[in-house]
């Protein structure tokens, strides 16, 4: 189907979205704990850890993830693209 990479990346980015709001509502926080309280598997929860990492959103501290100073700009940044991508899929299924 030509829908089902953009599902799987859709998937993806709600995982990392949530793992992100998490880490920035009670950082530091580990990856135990993460799992637990989103109900996300501890290995899908590290890697969307190394890729928020990698994004310099959240640094590794003793304590667990910790949010950085670009992770609030960089949340209200997905909701505003969310909502661009949202208005696109409208338009291509009026077409």
């Amino acid at each position: 189907m030509l829908t089902g990479r953009v599902q799987h990346e859709l998937e993806l980015l709600k995982r990392h979205v949530i793992v992100l709001k998490k880490v920035m509502e009670s950082g530091p926080i580990g990856i135990m704990k993460l799992s637990l309280e989103t109900g996300i598997p501890d290995h899908l929860v590290r890697y969307s850890l190394r890729v928020l990492e990698q994004q310099g959103l959240i640094e590794p501290s003793t304590q667990g993830a910790v949010a950085t100073r670009s992770a609030k700009e960089a949340f209200v940044e997905f909701r505003n693209e969310l909502t661009q991508i949202g208005v696109m899929t409208e338009q291509i299924k009026h077409i």
